[in-house]
């Protein structure tokens, strides 16, 4: 049973999580599964916008399946570093949009994965947490960093100072999810609001994910600067040229990502 199903249909990508038994948490080759899907839709012309989600109605991701994957990982950091390497919440550059659609427990490496996401759809029976303080580590795949990204500083210390969860509707509440919909209706919504950004143009959301996402971390001028170089880069594109025609001729543009 492959533990990672990844297709592509009509410039959507589907990643799932599918290890059911075990709250699709990951293991190690689940990890390695996933850095190389990731790579994948990174550089392939087919995929323009990702979705992951998790098999089965229980969970999204249980994050580490901490049994095998401590007990058979040397205990060193250069070790684990090289175990994550690559991967979406580690050390890999996608500037293609990624729809996180969040079917019940998300946490430790799990809800790590959905922060890295640039849009969570959350089913009413998730959970969100960061308990890798209740056996006394802190989150090792950029949950330190991006929840305080995502929420206000207080809410993510919170969480990650006591490692308890939340369920869906306070993850709404504080900002962590940008939906809240029943389970039956969560892979409709998601793949409603991919279509919805497949109407923009491919390589305008490419650029905006990147100056917005790389502009955090710079002081604003440099941001700017950024922000104009890609404004330049896209006023040279054929689909820059094609969606100013699509419309003055009052129709859909045919986007080619060129």
């Amino acid at each position: 049973m492959d533990s990672v199903i990844y297709e592509i249909k009509d410039k959507i990508a589907y990643v799932t999580i599918n290890r059911p038994h075990a709250l699709n948490a990951c293991d190690q080759p689940t990890y390695n599964r996933l850095a190389e899907v990731w790579q994948d839709f990174r550089d392939n012309d087919d995929a323009w916008i990702a979705i992951i989600t998790g098999m089965g109605e229980r969970a999204f991701c249980a994050g580490s399946d901490i049994k095998l994957n401590f007990s058979a990982v040397p205990r060193t950091s250069e070790a684990f570093d090289h175990q994550r390497k690559g991967d979406l919440v580690r050390g890999l550059e996608i500037w293609k949009p990624i729809i996180a659609a969040i079917n019940g427990h998300a946490n430790g490496g799990g809800l790590e994965i959905a922060l890295a996401c640039d849009i969570r759809v959350a089913s009413e029976n998730a959970q969100f947490g960061l308990g890798e303080v209740k056996i006394g580590l802190l989150p090792g795949g950029g949950g330190t960093q991006r929840l305080p990204r995502a929420v206000s500083l207080c809410n993510a210390l919170w969480m990650l100072y006591t490692g308890d969860r939340i369920d869906a509707q306070e993850a709404y509440r504080i900002g962590l999810v940008n939906r809240v919909v029943p389970l039956p209706e969560l892979m409709l919504t998601a793949e409603a609001m991919a279509r919805k950004i497949l109407e923009s143009g491919p390589l305008a959301v490419r650029a905006i994910k990147q100056a917005a996402i790389k502009g955090l971390s710079m002081p604003l001028e440099d941001g700017l600067r950024l922000e104009q170089n890609l404004f330049r880069m896209l006023r040279i594109t054929e689909d820059r040229g094609e969606g100013t025609k699509a419309f003055a001729e009052k129709r859909k543009p045919q986007w080619k990502a060129e």
